[in-house]
């Protein structure tokens, strides 16, 4: 079996996930990307360029699947898929998802939901009449980065982004309060199947660091509605992380992210559902089918070590798998000793993430905890 696998700059959901998962399937794997220089023996691709990659896979040899994790390659990827009639997603719904101004289009085309959205392209006016609060961010944007709440003065908001994004098209949509929650799914060419979903804790606004994700798998009115927004998306195929509100007027969708979901909780995800979610995820690219879910009573949380100043690392834990009593933890450094640490109030702000599997949520806080004041990240 030959796999290629899409990629721009390495990520620990490669390479710690997808492909050991491919490896331990059989799969001989082509990395294809536009950083060969990052990735062992890859080969260069412009893989933003769906033509590219189809003249790449079919000078290389004949594929038995086609895949990528990326956020910002998936509608490539799902055309590369199609042309040889490989099993893949909806080219379609790869591009409504990611772009955000088109997801509130089609929900709203649906019936699904009418949350207040407008695009803003390069040049464009600000509207001067919004439903304040509103939430500013890119269209197309990942990691939180220049999402934020305006309480007021939109046009000094959209000015400053547009230092950092002089070419983006921004979105504005309405606030939605409430708790955030996601729900992740995997689905085949049968359908699409729930896994569970996680309870996110932001930071302080008026920024949306992700600082914490404990796993929540129940919701049915909830996760209703979410699988009607994804069926209205054209959504169903492979793995895809969503992410929604449960506000006052009922369940709204805040993004779908088209792949599985990162900052390490597809690891947590994995550990809590006692699956190896990597080789299932590959196997429907494969052209097979969602496993059954086994029956789970475990409990888990991925809290991230957010910087809370500016600084220099001075201490740090290092990669590590401990137990706490029945209380399995492993810590993942994302910076190192003598990193210089610059806030961006984006999840680049992590300096690590503990993730922890248990059997209830006390007995995992409490081995977080104690993992946190005995291995203290030091930033000065």
């Amino acid at each position: 079996m030959r796999l290629y696998l899409t990629a721009l700059k390495p990520t620990d959901s490669v390479t710690d996930g997808f492909l050991p998962a491919a490896r331990a399937l059989g799969c001989e794997v082509t990395i294809l990307t536009d950083r060969p220089e990052r990735h062992p023996d890859a080969v260069a691709c412009d893989v933003r360029d769906a033509r590219a990659v189809i003249d790449a896979v079919e000078q290389l040899g004949r594929p038995t699947a086609i895949f990528t994790n990326s956020d910002h390659l998936q509608a490539e990827t799902a055309l590369a898929a199609a042309y040889f009639g490989l099993p893949g997603k909806d080219w379609r719904a790869c591009a409504s998802a990611k772009n955000k101004f088109l997801m509130r289009r089609r929900l709203r085309e649906a019936g699904i939901e009418r949350v207040f959205s407008v695009r803003l392209a390069p040049g464009d006016p600000v509207p001067r009449e919004v439903p304040y609060p509103v939430v500013l961010k890119p269209r197309e944007g990942v990691a939180s980065e220049d999402v934020v709440l305006v309480e007021r003065d939109l046009a000094g908001a959209v000015a400053e982004a547009r230092t950092r994004r002089p070419g983006a098209a921004l979105v504005v949509e309405e606030y939605l309060e409430g708790p955030l929650r996601t729900l992740e799914t995997l689905g085949d060419d049968a359908g699409l199947r729930v896994l569970g979903g996680f309870e996110t804790t932001l930071g302080a606004l008026p920024h949306f660091v992700e600082e914490r994700l404990d796993w929540a798998p129940e919701g049915p009115h909830e996760h209703e509605h979410v699988l009607a927004a994804l069926g209205a998306l054209g959504v169903g195929f492979g793995a895809c992380h969503t992410e929604y509100v449960l506000t006052p007027a009922g369940p709204r969708i805040v993004e779908v992210n088209y792949r599985v979901i990162g900052d390490h909780c597809d690891f947590l995800l994995a550990d809590v559902l006692g699956v190896p979610l990597f080789e299932w995820i590959l196997r429907v690219h494969l052209g097979h089918r969602v496993p059954a879910l086994p029956e789970t009573s475990a409990y888990g949380s991925a809290v991230s070590l957010v910087a809370d100043r500016p600084g220099t690392v001075k201490e740090a834990p290092g990669h590590e798998s401990v137990h706490d009593g029945d209380v399995r933890l492993w810590h993942r450094p994302l910076r190192a000793v003598g990193d210089v640490i610059s806030l961006t109030h984006t999840n680049r702000d992590y300096l690590g993430v503990v993730r922890a599997v248990g059997p209830s949520r006390e007995r995992v806080d409490a081995a977080v905890e104690r993992y946190r004041a005995t291995r203290p990240w030091v930033v000065e």
